[in-house]
């Protein structure tokens, strides 16, 4: 998976609209997220992580945990790009959310998204089935993504420490060994 854009609205101390432009950061091959402690290093992967599966693991109270206080809603659109069988597929995942009262945060948006010359195809439009798309078409579900492509904060040593089976099949799924039987 090749990360492309990301735009978020809401998140954490991202309150205005903020976006980022992975195409133009990886022009190098590579690239860093690097900041003082509250920068929001963190919060641009939760960004990613929230459009991809809806929530955010490490967010206290769900997603009302990381919906900015002042804001009524959080948006996040990642744009990626899937290379595979000598062709590149792009695709954006939308997801909106919004507060509904003092504390509870409900989901008004779930959108998976072809992109292709001819225009947008929407394939998903309901939550579950948004989460689907994008576990089928990278492969991970969103514990094996935050432990093996977003490392969150003290999380390093659990992946390093996988053991038998939770590591055989975390690596099946990341590298897609099933077709090998």
């Amino acid at each position: 998976m090749k990360p492309i854009g990301l735009r978020l609205s809401g998140l954490q101390s991202y309150r205005q609209t903020q976006v980022v432009d992975f195409e133009r950061l990886c022009e190098a091959g590579v690239f860093g997220i690097f900041g003082s402690t509250g920068s929001g290093k963190s919060s641009i992967l939760d960004a990613v992580t929230l459009a991809l599966y809806g929530k955010v693991e490490r967010a206290a109270n769900g997603t009302q945990g990381i919906l900015n206080q002042e804001e009524k809603q959080l948006s996040v659109a990642f744009t990626f790009e899937l290379a595979g069988g000598g062709e590149k597929k792009r695709y954006r995942v939308e997801r909106q959310f919004k507060r509904s009262g003092d504390v509870s945060v409900s989901s008004t948006l779930s959108r998976f998204v072809e992109i292709t010359d001819a225009g947008d195809i929407v394939i998903a439009d309901k939550l579950a089935d948004v989460t689907r798309c994008v576990e089928e078409r990278i492969g991970l579900n969103m514990q094996d993504f935050t432990r093996a492509v977003v490392l969150p904060q003290g999380k390093f040593a659990e992946f390093l420490s996988l053991a038998g089976k939770d590591r055989r099949s975390m690596l099946q799924r990341l590298f897609r060994l099933e077709r090998f039987g």
